[in-house]
């Protein structure tokens, strides 16, 4: 188990390397909850996601032995541009399995860190295989998206800012895809917030999460819809921390999303990627769950293909 001492360790280990994320509110979102909204910003952390802490931490905690044949992940966006960062700043290679259809915007991103990109087919089979031959080939250490424990340590350290910037939230709620930030949040909550209850936003459309809670063991994901960095299935490592400390999953349709992102962009004035914008999503729909209470949402990113986001507009 993830200590409460890994924890700090992690966050005194990282902070050097990452940007201390501001909360924002709005008096119009909160008129419109009912409840006191308060928006933790990870989409302006390095990188454009909360990504940056899980992947430094992991990196950092390699031996220099390891960290000489660099590392390699599979990731549809945020962590492979994580990944990337963390291998530049440490001065050794990074090699990113990425499915085709990933942002152009995650793409360019890895390759600006000089990440080396390998691109394979759109589905969880191909991601793995493709990753099993370039550390075949490399001989690098995998530091996987969300299933390994040094990722979710450093995930962790993202409620442990919100409740020292932001103390006695009734309620904290990250977005779930493999569950990395969700199992972070938990822990944190645990130890550093135990009053708080812990939810998550999840996509109708890759609902493993909520389907998971519901009958007890790891269901697959159904991957279809616009929060690409969701699309993936919890994990053995991760499921158990949700199954154990998350009160429950909220689910969203593709055009609550948007109608969330809208929502933060006209009110916040940040950008939120569809992912990000899951919880508050969550949040809007469930709304006479959280009426009157005090509400941390995160928003876990904000790297968002303009062009795809305007044709999600309309514009």
């Amino acid at each position: 188990m993830i200590t409460k001492e890994a924890i700090e360790a992690a966050h005194e280990r990282i902070k050097v390397y990452i940007d201390h994320t501001p909360v924002m509110t709005s008096e119009a979102i909160n008129a419109l909850v009912g409840a006191n909204v308060f928006f933790k910003c990870e989409n302006l952390q390095k990188a454009g996601a909360f990504k940056a802490r899980g992947a430094m931490n992991a990196v950092l905690v390699l031996s220099n032995e390891a960290r000489a044949k660099g590392v390699a992940t599979h990731s549809s966006g945020n962590h492979a541009q994580a990944i990337a960062r963390s291998a530049k700043i440490m001065g050794i290679k990074s090699y990113i399995v990425m499915p085709h259809t990933a942002p152009e915007i995650k793409k360019r991103g890895v390759i600006s860190f000089g990440g080396e990109i390998f691109e394979c087919e759109p589905t969880l089979e191909s991601r793995e295989t493709t990753l099993q031959e370039v550390v075949k080939k490399t001989g690098a250490s995998v530091i996987h998206p969300f299933n390994d424990y040094e990722v979710i340590t450093g995930q962790a350290t993202v409620a442990k800012e919100f409740f020292e910037d932001i103390p006695s939230l009734e309620v904290i709620i990250p977005p779930v895809g493999g569950g990395g930030l969700l199992s972070g949040t938990a822990l944190s909550t645990k130890y550093f917030s135990p009053a708080t209850s812990v939810f998550a936003g999840e996509p109708e459309g890759a609902d493993d999460a909520y389907r998971s809670l519901k009958s007890g063991i790891i269901e697959p994901s159904q991957s279809n819809s616009i929060a690409d960095g969701l699309l993936t299935t919890v994990g053995d490592k991760t499921f158990p921390i949700i199954r154990d400390h998350v009160k429950g999953v909220i689910t969203v349709s593709d055009q609550e999303i948007i109608n969330a992102m809208r929502i933060l962009w006209e009110n916040l004035k940040v950008i939120v990627e569809p992912s990000g914008a899951v919880p508050f999503a969550a949040v809007l729909k469930a709304k006479d769950t959280f009426r009157n209470k005090k509400v941390g949402v995160i928003l876990s990113g904000g790297n968002v293909d303009l062009s795809r986001a305007f044709k999600l507009f309309g514009l």
